[in-house]
């Protein structure tokens, strides 16, 4: 993908509009997880340093295109002062009040602007609130991987108005996700987990053509292994999807794929964080038994082929996690993706989720921030955010 990068633009003196995805957690009026922010602070310390006049516009939670105080970012600017980044606080995001705080900012100074989500416009894509935003500035960033795939005002109505260009994050990703499907060293594992086939159709289908091994976990799998025949007793099965699934292992068979589902299972009762639960191999499953996790059998299974790969794609968790008795397969994938000396990549969403549980997060090559975004990525869906910053280096001209 052809985009301008901060490295190709002077941006000393200027007022920069900088997209970020600060939308964190907040606990009691602070930030309780600063892994978004944390992933912008490079682009943000560039830019400071360069001179610019930094002005920070993103979103927070869904606020109903109107102010909602629990979904005020002034947490977010109290944790950046906190943490080195002086920061103003601007209580809206366009008007006044914005436009005041823009002017009186100097070089290596940083602003935060109020949820760009409290204007209805922002959704809309509205060209008046394209136009406001860009008024504050002389040039944008889009460093906000996270919300790519959204066709809002601050990810690409912006970028049609000012020079634009991606920031350090954005480059990254892009750069990550694109070489596991373009250029993978081999063999290149692609680990799938999560709920439901149906959500990673369109993912296995690009995939496919590319992978060399297929690991499937999570509840999709029952899908698959019903697609096989086996019993899977209450455990999620896509019954609409089964020949799908059937397709799928005949489509990796054909192209050589190596395909690796689950011959063991930890079964439970009932779907219950205390529910009474054993290992139990897929073949001896009882109609009254439904899968939450992968098994010991299928897990040291599935680290074989991880650790031994040289690409590792992970996309989704291989049961229910968020539960200790049932987060021992996704653990065990967790460090064998972390244990593989070739590129690994995790997809966000809920494995990011799991990579920072199961403390890997600094063990892998990437972790993708955006968890639709990469979803969609993968899929090889044009992202609008991308798609305005490719637009732009088109037709780029010098930040002014």
């Amino acid at each position: 993908m052809k985009v301008r990068t901060l490295r190709d633009g002077e941006f000393g003196g200027k007022r920069v509009l900088v997209r970020v995805d600060v939308n964190v957690p907040i606990e009691d009026g602070r930030v309780a997880d600063a892994t978004r922010i944390e992933a912008s602070l490079p682009t943000i310390e560039h830019l400071r340093k360069a001179g610019a006049k930094v002005i920070l516009v993103s979103h927070l939670g869904r606020p109903k295109g109107a102010p909602e105080s629990k979904y005020s970012l002034k947490p977010v600017a109290t944790w950046l002062n906190a943490h080195g980044v002086p920061t103003a606080f601007a209580a809206d995001c366009v008007g006044a009040i914005a436009e005041a705080a823009a002017r009186s900012l100097k070089a290596g100074e940083v602003l935060l602007l109020e949820n760009v989500r409290f204007h209805a416009g922002e959704e809309k894509n509205d060209p008046a609130l394209c136009k406001q935003l860009a008024s504050l500035a002389d040039a944008y960033v889009n460093d906000a991987f996270g919300t790519a795939h959204r066709a809002h005002a601050s990810t690409t109505g912006v970028a049609k108005l000012l020079p634009a260009y991606a920031g350090f994050l954005i480059e990254k990703e892009l750069s990550a996700l694109g070489q596991a499907l373009d250029n993978p060293q081999r063999p290149f594992t692609a680990i799938m987990g999560g709920a439901k086939v149906s959500d990673k159709i369109l993912v296995l289908e690009k995939l496919l053509p590319r992978i060399d091994r297929l690991v499937i976990g999570g509840g999709m799998a029952f899908t698959f292994l019903k697609a096989q025949g086996h019993e899977v007793g209450k455990s999620l099965v896509e019954a609409d999807r089964i020949p799908l699934a059937k397709e799928i292992l005949e489509r990796a068979k054909a192209r050589g794929v190596q395909v690796f589902l689950p011959v063991d299972v930890e079964a439970a009762d009932e779907f219950k964080a205390e529910s009474v639960h054993r290992a139990a191999k897929v073949s001896h499953m009882k109609p009254e038994w439904m899968g939450l996790d992968i098994g010991p059998l299928t897990a040291a299974e599935f680290t074989k082929a991880i650790i031994s790969s040289k690409t590792v794609l992970w996309n989704g968790p291989m049961g229910v996690f968020e539960w200790d008795a049932f987060d021992f397969g996704t653990k065990a994938v967790a460090e064998a993706v972390a244990a593989c000396q070739g590129i690994t990549v995790v997809g966000g969403g809920d494995s990011a989720a799991a990579a920072q549980k199961f403390g890997i997060t600094a063990k892998v090559t990437h972790v993708s921030t955006g968890g639709g975004a990469s979803l969609e990525f993968l899929e090889g869906k044009v992202l609008p955010g991308i798609a305005a910053l490719e637009e732009a280096a088109a037709n780029s001209k010098p930040a002014r």
